[in-house]
């Protein structure tokens, strides 16, 4: 076992789908999902407060010789034909997801909220969106286009105005871009969809078939399926349609994907406009072998609404497996006093164990042999994510029951070393030395702890949950931000190293660390988990 990823003790390892891929996936998730919204929101300050409902968007000009895919720009060469899709990749396995359930009140929020605007007249704004500021901010006219809206008005306005995925898949040919896919377009959608075909298409490709592994929902269309490359302001962007279902992406392999994917039923809970899911299984052995561990069953799904401004969040929602392994409890002050406030991610479980952690035991608890006592101990991981692959990810494990030391010594004994401490009633495993001094300083009140959060924070991870994961968005991305520049640098073997950031780096740091804490809470209750949200 290595301290790099140190499972709960005695459990059954899962066979790996691909080991590593789980840290790299929750970066790249989170460094996507950021920029699409930042990047949405910077073209949506442009349609007003009205733009919940859509821009109206005319259909494609009939033309009066034969029909043509092209563009309506007189003088203008006819487009490439497609070509065919060689090297057709694997369908990848389904990993994370952003349903969007209600698109209006999610652009209706990002275009409300202050800091995200303020953000798209800085450097920090403007560095995410502006590969694409031209393409989605190029007029119908600008176009010579049978409608005179912008390009972002056709996509947003009516491509993307009802329930969509964004979809990544993981497997041999992995691709870090997603999959925007619209499985139920009404006729505005393929409207538009046909009016941006008219005048941005330029070539393409053909497939005769989907990927291998796919069980796709659509039939074959007669010919094949069609990838167009849509071309506009030197950008391109790939759109495919099979009947009612729409799918955009920056890769034709992923459009195809798309294309080729299961069927899906994109249905709202109450109170959620947006969810981020992840199926356990596919994102690599440390979160197959949590979840196996949780009783959890194939996935996990995160919920958040917009009120007003703001997304909030909803809480943790999924399914249980026969055998529940997770207890209800508030969090104590006590582990709460060990969790340092500048902590960029935090995942608290209230965990059900034998009540002594020998080897045998164990075994017959995996199994369901054992009818012992049970006990339950409080457990949190406090992680600091790193956007560097150089960077080792920085972490302790809060285990709330002392007694359990010596089992824990000889369970977490891998050729990684971990550092161990009692402290604030807790036994702490960490990844080094400096991470733990900074829990014993908080511990001690030598700096700030969680008990010096705002005061929804400390009452949200006061009440009583099962799973309950704290993100500290400032901190987490404000980190994130500043190990990728610095990650990015191409320094010469005999150039100096500069002692400081540029101070446009520095500056989108201090912007990103004002960013709240979001708090997501899942409560047992029978087969599945009750979402809770709260933050500051």
């Amino acid at each position: 076992m290595t301290a790099a990823s140190p499972p709960p003790p005695g459990a059954p390892p899962p066979p790996p789908p691909k080991p590593g891929m789980l840290k790299w996936i929750l970066i790249g998730v989170g460094t996507i999902v950021v920029t699409a919204l930042v990047v949405g929101a910077f073209i949506l300050g442009r349609r007003g407060a009205d733009s919940g409902q859509g821009a109206p968007v005319a259909a494609p000009s009939k033309p009066s010789g034969p029909p043509s895919a092209g563009a309506t720009v007189e003088g203008m060469p006819e487009p490439p034909a497609p070509t065919p899709l060689e090297d057709i990749p694997l369908q990848g396995l389904p990993a994370v997801w952003v349903d969007v359930y209600a698109p209006a009140r999610v652009r209706q929020a990002l275009v409300g909220n202050a800091w995200l605007q303020e953000q798209m007249k800085k450097p920090l704004g403007q560095g995410f969106a502006s590969s694409w500021a031209a393409f989605f901010g190029t007029s119908g006219e600008d176009l010579k286009a049978s409608f005179k809206e912008g390009v972002f008005d056709v996509v947003a306005g009516r491509l993307l105005d009802v329930p969509f995925r964004m979809q990544w898949f993981v497997g041999p040919e992995d691709a870090t871009a997603p999959a925007f896919i619209v499985p139920k377009a009404p006729a505005g959608a393929t409207a538009a969809f046909e009016a941006m075909e008219q005048v941005a298409r330029r070539g393409g490709y053909t497939a005769k078939e989907c990927p291998s592994g796919a069980e796709p929902s659509v039939s074959m269309p007669e010919g094949g399926f069609v990838i167009s490359r849509w071309l506009v302001a030197e950008q391109s962007l790939y759109a495919g349609r099979v009947g009612d279902r729409l799918v955009l992406a920056r890769q034709p392999a992923m459009v195809l994907r798309g294309l080729c994917a299961g069927k899906l039923a994109l249905e709202a809970p109450e109170g959620v406009d947006l969810e981020l899911g992840f199926q356990h299984e596919h994102l690599g052995r440390e979160l197959a072998l949590l979840s196996h561990v949780l009783g959890m069953k194939e996935e996990t799904r995160l919920g958040f609404a917009a009120e007003g401004s703001r997304l909030v969040a909803r809480g943790i929602a999924g399914k249980l497996a026969d055998e529940v392994r997770l207890d209800t409890a508030p969090l104590s002050d006590e582990l709460l006093k060990l969790v340092p406030a500048e902590t960029p991610v935090l995942l608290a479980l209230q965990l059900k164990l034998p009540d002594t952690l020998d080897a045998a035991r164990i075994q017959a608890y995996w199994r369901g042999d054992d009818e012992g006592k049970v006990l339950t101990r409080q457990v949190a991981l406090v992680w600091t994510p790193r956007g560097d692959a150089a960077l080792e990810h920085e972490f302790a494990l809060l285990w709330g029951r002392p007694d359990d030391a010596p089992a824990l010594e000889r369970i977490f004994n891998g050729g990684n070393k971990l550092f161990h401490s009692t402290l604030c009633g807790h036994r702490v495993l960490s990844s080094s030395l400096e991470v733990l001094q900074r829990v014993q300083n908080a511990c001690e009140g030598q700096s700030p702890n969680l008990l010096n959060a705002a005061g929804p924070v400390v009452a949200g991870l006061r009440a009583p949950g099962s799973v309950t994961l704290g993100v500290n968005t400032g901190q987490l991305l404000g980190q994130l931000a500043a190990d990728g520049y610095w990650s990015e640098q191409r320094l010469g073997r005999k150039a100096p190293v500069p002692k400081s950031a540029p101070p446009e780096i520095e500056a989108a740091r201090r912007d990103l660390e004002t960013l709240p804490f979001v708090g997501l809470r899942g409560t047992v209750k029978g087969d599945s988990l009750v979402p809770g949200g709260f933050g500051s």
